[in-house]
């Protein structure tokens, strides 16, 4: 039963639809008001978080569940003392978590001592670590990077594009402790170069029908994904085996045995490569965990329909086990209609990587 009250109050993790833009007049409106607002004390503060989304009911703020911005923001009126409120660059699901995701926020510092009195605003790097502070018991939320903007910067609508991430853990054994509600376990073996042949086909610009969640009011499911891409990578939570350590230290020791004018090259083959950490065949020896193999789904763009990214890993996953072909994913892609794609990602891989803004002046 609580999962699907989370199900149900999931906000959209691909975020900068047009739905949810306000229109040109109430727009206006808004930043009239926010610049009479502004007087030389109150500063705005683009401020980048990081997240572990397992435990938060999506990030908006709602009015019973745990929410990212909700623990952001009485961290933030517990460091300036009094309510305060954030907006955010992208809304992410239940389950989704954050490398980096944007919001903004106006601090006018008044002084403790004297009520009343409007002092000079905060250094970013105060704000950063004095919201941390009152973050330690939410471990699971973190600011990473704080920096002043101008009044009129919109942490949504001053976005160039966003990024997000999508891992899946592929292999028979069973998920470690370490990476449970962290990727997607798939047990067959993915074929990443059928995965990577289908990433040609979606990306670009497309009617993305088929990749756009019921609950999507967008206008238009017109989008234009300038990336996306599948690679595979070391699983996060690698530490070096013997024979990591052994190839480590060879490489080492041929390295101060070169002089520093000697055109020595070091071969190759003598360096760690990630292709030859994954095995998933030989005898580890008792006690020890054979690895998965890591993919990573990477797609970029200005902005997502609802649930785009997910429903896009769902057709990928099919085609790396086979269960679907290229020209499947075609076929899907021109139908225009969701019940096409295959059953959607589970929120648990999804990360929000970047959000990029233009900010040079």
């Amino acid at each position: 039963m609580i999962q699907d009250s989370k199900d149900r109050v999931e906000e959209e993790e691909e975020s900068g639809c047009d739905e949810n833009r306000p229109s040109k007049i109430s727009k206006t409106s808004h930043n009239n008001t926010n610049s009479e607002a502004m007087n030389g004390k109150v500063q705005r503060y683009l401020v980048a978080i990081e997240y572990i989304g397992t435990h938060f009911s999506g990030s908006q703020q709602q009015p019973i569940h745990r929410t990212v911005i909700g623990v952001l923001q009485d961290a933030f009126s517990k460091f300036i003392g009094q309510p305060i409120s954030i907006t955010s660059s992208s809304r992410t699901d239940a389950g989704v978590h954050a490398l980096s995701n944007v919001c903004h926020v106006d601090i006018e510092r008044i002084s403790k001592r004297k009520p009343g009195e409007v002092l000079p605003p905060h250094e970013p790097d105060v704000v950063r670590r004095a919201v941390n502070h009152f973050l330690q018991r939410d471990s699971d939320v973190t600011i990473i990077d704080v920096r002043c903007v101008p009044s009129d910067f919109h942490a949504r609508y001053k976005a160039l594009e966003r990024t997000y991430f999508y891992r899946l853990l592929s292999g028979p054994e069973p998920l470690s402790t370490f990476e449970k509600d962290r990727a997607w376990h798939v047990p067959e073996e993915l074929n990443i170069r059928a995965m990577q042949e289908a990433c040609r086909v979606l990306v670009g610009h497309h009617d993305f029908s088929s990749f756009r969640a019921s609950g999507c009011q967008a206008k238009s499911p017109i989008r234009t994904l300038d990336e996306l891409g599948v690679c595979e990578v070391i699983p996060s939570q690698y530490f070096p085996s013997v024979k990591d350590r052994e190839q480590h230290n060879k490489v080492s020791d041929d390295l101060h045995g070169c002089s520093s004018n000697s055109e020595t090259d070091i071969p190759l083959s003598s360096l760690a490569s990630i292709d030859k950490v994954t095995t998933l065949s030989e005898d580890v020896g008792f006690g020890k965990r054979r690895s998965h193999r890591c993919l990573v789904v990477t797609a970029r763009s200005r902005a997502f329909l609802y649930h785009q990214v997910r429903l896009l890993v769902g057709v990928l996953k099919a085609v790396g086990t086979g269960n679907l072909t290229i020209s499947d994913v075609e076929r899907i892609l021109n139908a225009k209609d969701v019940t096409a794609a295959s059953p959607m990602a589970p929120a648990c891989g999804l990360y929000l990587g970047e959000v990029k803004y233009d900010l040079s002046s």
